[in-house]
């Protein structure tokens, strides 16, 4: 199974959206299965019109964990309320107390106090499933709870769990979430090749150098799709002067155009909803086919 990751570097660029018709645009002549990874937002089922009732196995996950006190051990020496970094210790009636909300499971309480009166227990902080679209393929999703951490590991077990449900797909496209942070760097890792979208304007130009960091850090084949390229062509032709002298290749640049709102408020993919974009994706998924091997 070959593992295409789709990034931004910075949120609001279209990159749920050419994801999901990049994904209707494969699977048309190969058998696919997606991965929703950014698990504090997922938005890659509205873009197929899934409804939470529409997956399958949509269950609790824990890959965290919560420290707790054993009131009856502790002897009040404080030495858990000093090593907390994320100050989710607190004294309350004498007895060191964890904030749910602040403790981060790292366990250092756990290995600092004299009596072990400290112990980390597994929390479900997330639920993962399963759907499937009306073009036939799975998306693997899941949804981090409130004021939960984790954010990484979730991804991880998405990304497992759409290998799992799809054993002999040929392609499992991810869609990672925004920004640089934990949940985008366990989107990238493992993959054969990743997709980096961008716009034409210095907070984009300067977050694909961030997000082409990472994916450069792991060594992974890599390509830029520049969206709404015609608003800005001064930042547009200095992205591609970039790529150039990076050798990085261009695999599209695609014009502003208001039938992708359109598109996402009716929840349909614009490859499915405006026919002429057919071409524009079907030219990417060529390029892609041909970087990392049939």
């Amino acid at each position: 199974m070959k593992s295409i990751v789709v990034l931004s570097g910075k949120g609001g660029v279209g990159k749920s959206s050419i994801t999901a018709s990049l994904a209707v645009a494969l699977s048309k002549e190969k058998k696919i299965v997606c991965a929703d990874c950014d698990v504090d937002a997922s938005n890659l089922s509205l873009l197929f019109a899934l409804s939470e009732e529409q997956y399958e196995e949509w269950t609790p996950l824990s890959t965290n964990q919560i420290a707790i006190v054993d009131k009856n051990k502790c002897i009040r020496c404080g030495q858990c309320i000093n090593i907390c970094y994320f100050k989710a210790l607190e004294l309350k009636d004498d007895i060191p107390t964890v904030n749910e909300f602040g403790c981060e499971g790292c366990g250092a309480c756990e290995l600092i106090c004299p009596v072990n009166a400290i112990r980390l227990e597994n929390i479900n902080n997330a639920h993962i499933g399963h759907a499937k679209t009306k073009y036939g393929f799975t998306i693997a999703s899941a949804q981090l709870e409130p004021g939960n951490s984790g954010s990484g590991k979730v991804v991880s077990e998405v990304k497992k769990k759409a290998k799992e449900i799809s054993p002999s797909s040929e392609f499992l496209l991810v869609d990672s979430s925004a920004g640089i942070g934990c949940p985008v760097i366990a989107s990238v890792t493992g993959n054969d090749y990743a997709i980096i979208v961008t716009e034409p304007t210095p907070s984009g130009f300067s977050d694909l150098k961030k997000a082409l960091d990472i994916v450069d850090h792991f060594r992974i084949k890599r390509g830029i799709v520049i969206n709404k390229f015609d608003l800005n062509k001064e930042y547009a032709d200095k992205i591609c002067s970039f790529a150039e002298k990076n050798q990085i290749k261009i695999l599209k640049k695609i014009p502003f155009d208001k039938e992708f709102v359109k598109a996402m408020t009716k929840m349909i993919p614009i490859i499915d909803y405006k026919k002429e974009y057919e071409s524009v994706f079907e030219y990417i998924k060529i390029q892609i086919i041909k970087e990392v091997g049939e």
